[in-house]
């Protein structure tokens, strides 16, 4: 399987949006009200929000491409670990999503690592996230690459308050 993992840039908005609305799909439309998903894919993923984002200085993309198809991407943020007081910089990995299709690939772990990359290049002490407390292959998968659960945070879904773990991993640097 040959992966290439590139920044996202503005040109790439269309892209980013398909991948974002149908890995966001298959991850929850089966959880959540129709209503609910349409109300966070139009605030979260259309093309000005996602461009606002990509011009953040804050934000980072990064794409997964296999065969011209995109196939799984990931955003960090460079932000403190919200409910939780940890020494040092930290960079969240806000999102990691692979296409349902290629689940099993081994993708995850290699964003997961570029996440970590991206973390040592600016000078990151650690790695956290939010991942949803009914998602327990995404909670199995962080724990075994190292991550910690240390509190929680509401996360909005629509009008849905929804409640995520925060995980997170120190960076060896």
């Amino acid at each position: 399987m040959a992966i290439q993992i590139f920044k996202a840039e503005v040109a790439h908005v269309h892209w980013l949006q398909e991948i974002a609305c149908q890995t966001f799909k298959e991850s929850y439309a089966t959880y959540n009200t129709e209503e609910d998903m349409e109300a966070y894919l139009k605030e979260h993923f259309n093309e000005v929000s996602l461009k606002h984002s990509i011009n953040d200085k804050q934000t980072l993309f990064y794409l997964a491409k296999e065969a011209n198809e995109i196939v799984a991407y990931i955003k960090t943020n460079f932000k403190p670990i919200p409910n939780a007081s940890l020494p040092g910089k930290g960079i969240e990995l806000e999102r990691i999503y692979v296409l349902k299709s290629c689940i099993g690939k081994g993708l995850g772990a290699l964003l997961l690592q570029k996440a970590i990359e991206v973390a040592v290049e600016n000078q990151c002490d650690y790695l956290w996230l939010g991942v949803w407390e009914h998602n327990p292959r995404a909670i199995s998968f962080y724990s075994k690459n190292g991550f910690q659960i240390i509190g929680e945070h509401q996360f909005l879904l629509g009008k849905d308050v929804q409640k995520d773990h925060l995980m997170f991993l120190h960076i060896t640097k």
